[in-house]
């Protein structure tokens, strides 16, 4: 940001005073609109900067139904079902799955799953609100009487990366 602020700052100068501009050495003006666009390019590679997460699923006990994968990037959203960042649902065909997040901006995400085996589109909870369904979090993180907090859960994506998440029946 430190960054971007005084390039903004240089190209303002620049702009305010053009007439000072026009009494410039012409070697000087380019030198100077040279390092400023490189400075835009290299800013704007850095910002706009994607990544790809590969998550693969493993432990899954049967075929039935489906496998969630919920990608949350806003720690007050997670886990809360619809307020995933992405979620993908995908037919089982064996005992491991793999999904690629293609496209992601860099960043910390977390991930909740859940094997949706009646189709029912919700994870099943009892009435202590336990999932009596399959489930799991990134970092194979197991909760304790609550539901898991973002920060227990979370990945950087920085670089492309796979990750490992086991089933909990």
């Amino acid at each position: 940001m430190k960054a971007e602020l005084i390039i903004k700052s240089k190209l303002l100068y620049l702009i305010a005073n053009i007439k000072m501009m026009k009494k410039m050495p012409f070697k000087l003006i380019m030198r100077s609109m040279l390092l400023i666009g490189a400075a835009f390019i290299f800013h704007g590679f850095a910002l706009h900067s994607r990544s790809k997460l590969t998550v693969k699923v493993t432990n899954i006990d049967n075929t039935n139904g489906v496998i969630e994968i919920g990608l949350y990037n806003d720690k007050e959203a997670f886990p809360t079902p619809n307020k995933q960042y992405k979620k993908v649902r995908k037919k089982i065909f064996s005992n491991k799955l793999v999904y690629t997040f293609d496209d992601l901006p860099h960043g910390k995400y977390a991930i909740a799953i859940y094997h949706d085996e009646n189709k029912d589109n919700k994870c099943n909870r009892n009435l202590f609100g336990v999932p009596t369904e399959a489930y799991a979090f990134s970092r194979n993180f197991r909760p304790w009487l609550s539901a898991p907090d973002f920060n227990d859960c979370s990945v950087g994506v920085y670089k492309d990366k796979t990750i490992t998440i086991k089933m909990v029946y």
